[in-house]
């Protein structure tokens, strides 16, 4: 098998191939998962003004320890309507403006109430408890920077900014196509040598969850022009991936429709193990990914090749996923040719994450992968990893 690439190499061509897609305005309430096409500075200065970051009171440092009158109250969003004077204390609510005159706040808890004056028993020092205007960031500064994923955090930290709509890098628009005579929709009845069709409800999932526009295609029979109908329509999108028909069957089409429709195949089979006959290629500017129909074969292709390529499409500096440190519970037979890709089970020990293998690795057995979070990279070569041994995996 000298002829197959490495999953490293192949990847590297995937990427090769990859754009990064045109952008578009995004209302801020819309932009959830997006990623940024420009950077994105404050419209305001955050915090806009002096607010106190306790509830307590107001004073002039140069006025403690003492006894001072309380002489207003300020609620948050409610700014004083006059200056603190010499000698004077107004009660101020977390998050409120700290009247001009005032250069510290002191919290309640640590001053004595009488009547209408408070007695402060220490000295509080200048800009105690308070949030200085622009102390988070300043109007004009730098929020976030281009290729950025908005998550939770992001977004708040836009919305704070004052920033309404946003660059984004468009949605990839993803065409999912299942093959094969055999497969049948859930819930129906079964004939003779059916199964049901599984890869493009998964798959489809699998690339909206990083960010894809995903329509899913009628699965197709083996049957050439109902292949090239689906392909032709397929090869519209941004990224076409097929699920079946790759290997060399004589019902596998796949292949032989593309390359008629104009796709030029940049490789086929990778060094992997399950999905070897993974094929890639392009036509113009659509990517086209041809996965094994084997469900978990289709999942790893998916994980990655598929995945990363939407990725860079949309701008993300590091498109491949990472590979964390985890150790194996129980040894693992390498394959002297083929990278392995073990589904596990993660279990978190004071350690580190442990890595258990689930029962039935072969690439038909989905309900067993379900069972699995994480793919635990065997690298190809002779002998056993024993158990114990540090290796990497990717999160499912």
């Amino acid at each position: 098998m000298a002829d197959l690439l490495t999953f490293e190499a192949a990847q590297a061509l995937v990427l090769a191939q990859t754009r990064v897609l045109e952008a578009e305005t995004v209302a801020l309430e819309d932009a959830a998962g997006r990623v940024t096409a420009a950077a994105v500075a404050a419209a305001v200065d955050l915090p806009p003004f002096a607010s106190s970051a306790m509830d307590g009171y107001a004073v002039r440092s140069a006025d403690t320890p003492g006894r001072l009158p309380v002489v207003a109250r300020i609620a948050a969003g409610r700014p004083a309507g006059q200056a603190l004077q010499p000698g004077e204390a107004m009660e101020i609510s977390t998050g409120g403006v700290v009247p001009e005159g005032a250069d510290a706040v002191i919290p309640v808890e640590y001053v004595v109430k009488h009547d209408n004056e408070i007695e402060v028993a220490d000295g509080v020092p200048p800009g105690a408890n308070v949030r200085p205007r622009g102390g988070d960031v300043a109007a004009g500064a730098l929020v976030v920077t281009a290729g950025t994923h908005l998550g939770a955090a992001q977004l708040g930290a836009v919305a704070a900014a004052g920033v309404p709509a946003l660059a984004c890098v468009r949605r990839p628009r993803v065409v999912v196509l299942a093959t094969g005579t055999e497969l049948a929709r859930p819930g129906e009845p079964l004939a003779p040598g059916q199964v049901y069709e599984a890869n493009g409800l998964m798959l489809a999932a699998a690339l909206a969850a990083v960010g894809a526009e995903v329509e899913r295609l009628p699965p197709v029979a083996d049957d050439e022009a109902a292949h090239r109908d689906a392909i032709r329509r397929g090869l519209e999108a941004d990224v076409l991936v097929t699920s079946g028909g790759v290997s060399v069957g004589p019902h596998d089409l796949v292949r032989t429709i593309e390359r008629e429709l104009g796709v030029e195949e940049i490789f086929w089979r990778v060094a992997i193990r399950p999905g070897k006959p993974v094929s890639f290629g392009t036509r113009d500017d659509t990517l086209v990914f041809g996965l094994p129909g084997n469900p978990v074969s289709s999942l790893v292709g998916c994980e990655l090749f598929v995945k990363p390529a939407l990725r860079a499409m949309q701008g993300l500096g590091r498109p491949l996923p990472p590979l964390e440190d985890g150790r194996l519970t129980e040894a693992l037979r390498r394959n002297p040719s083929r990278d392995d890709f073990v589904r596990a089970r993660t279990r978190s020990t004071a350690a580190g994450i442990e890595l258990e293998p689930v029962a039935g690795q072969e690439s038909h057995m989905i309900v067993r992968a379900a069972g699995a979070d994480a793919l635990v990279h065997v690298p190809r070569g002779e002998g056993e990893l024993a158990a114990g041994t540090s290796v990497g995996w990717l999160r499912l």
